[in-house]
């Protein structure tokens, strides 16, 4: 996958520049193109971003116009704190957008939510933020988020997300969270199809859909059995599906294009030790492809496994302390941009946190992951 940086600044040059005109000192452009650099290469706060543009001063001198030196970390902080976050996460869903290629299956979207903890601040009684994000499964990228208004939650934040995506072609996934009505019918007025989990939140529709499983099993179809293990470990996952229940949906008519209810029971053996859990699903796809269903299920995880744990171990995200103004959300967008041009290159077989020491230390591979040339 090619990413050039002409796409990036063609995309993220439409931001509105929140400093007086006496203040611009330096471009916003090559703040921002300095941030992605140092971001990529292991800077995860505006000091380092800071000591990052310093040291390879020479470097950006080559690339960009830098006639007062490198920003200092003040002038990085305070402009990132006034930026619009809500312009900011559009410019980089059109950015993605571009990234996106079409597969053979439609793609699974999860979309999920994440606490930035080290925002949070004791002394002005400030809430830790919450940003909703958009994972591809297909195209292991990041490819939106929201953050969550103050003193709201997540299900504010969803629609506004949906929104900018494109969801022709695609599954979207969400925990018991995101299982409104309103939000099943905006999938499906955006043309895409929904999997939503299913817990007490719901509570006549979860109670319906768990009796349905537990008592009325003749009517049950038991699609796909799955075997997984290795380390000890022993998995079996069972997936039950129905699709003919005319008086459930009428029961449930608030629910745009219910098809079928599914049921995912995984069965786990860990050392001899053995737990059983069962979750469940309702969707506006049919039970014809049980196996897909499953992978639909399992799908939803790699928002956690290559999203959220990514960010955590290879970014350190939940010790950052960005907290003024816009920053901390700001700076979460960053680091999405860092990780999918991370994840974009494939010729080093190596994790995200090892890509991001060697760009670090190579010029030329900071260059390839940008896209960019020093004759551009």
């Amino acid at each position: 996958m090619s990413v050039s940086t002409t796409s990036i600044h063609r995309h993220f040059s439409s931001i509105k520049d929140p400093r007086i005109n006496r203040q611009k000192r330096h471009l916003l452009s090559d703040i921002f193109f300095i941030t992605i650099c140092a971001s990529i290469c292991g800077a995860d706060n505006w000091v380092s971003v800071a000591e990052f543009a310093e040291a390879k001063q020479e470097w950006f001198t080559e690339i960009l116009d830098l006639k007062y030196g490198t920003p200092s970390h003040d002038t990085f902080g305070n402009v990132f704190a006034a930026i619009d976050t809500a312009q900011f996460a559009e410019c980089f869903s059109n950015w993605v957008a571009d990234l996106i290629k079409a597969g053979e299956h439609r793609d699974i979207i999860a979309i999920d939510g994440k606490c930035l903890r080290g925002s949070i601040d004791s002394t002005s009684k400030k809430a830790a933020i919450y940003m909703v994000g958009a994972w591809s499964e297909q195209n292991n990228l990041v490819i939106g988020q929201e953050k969550v208004a103050d003193k709201s939650n997540e299900i504010t934040a969803i629609p506004k997300l949906l929104e900018r995506l494109c969801l022709n072609n695609a599954v979207v996934t969400m925990d018991a969270m995101g299982c409104q009505t309103k939000v099943a019918e905006q999938i499906i007025n955006q043309d895409g199809e929904y999997f939503l989990s299913l817990k007490g939140n719901q509570g006549k529709l979860h109670e319906d859909v768990k009796y349905f499983f537990e008592e009325e099993k003749e009517h049950v179809e038991i699609g796909c059995i799955e075997y997984d293990g290795g380390h000890g470990r022993i998995e079996t996952r069972t997936v039950r599906t129905l699709s003919n229940m005319d008086w459930f949906k009428t029961e449930h008519s608030r629910w745009k294009n219910l098809r079928s209810i599914v049921a995912v029971t995984g069965k786990r053996e860990i050392n001899g030790v053995i737990t059983e859990d069962t979750r469940y699903f309702i969707t506006s796809l049919d039970s014809s492809d049980p196996r897909r269903l499953a992978q639909i299920a399992r799908g939803h995880w790699g928002i956690e496994n290559k999203l959220h744990w990514v960010l955590d171990l290879a970014f350190d995200e939940d010790s950052q302390r960005q907290r003024v103004g816009n920053s901390a959300a700001n700076f979460a967008i960053i680091r999405h941009i860092s990780l999918n041009l991370l994840k974009a290159d494939t010729s080093k077989k190596v994790g995200i946190k090892t890509k991001r020491l060697r760009a670090g230390w190579d010029d030329k591979y900071l260059l390839k992951l940008l896209g960019h040339s020093r004759k551009c």
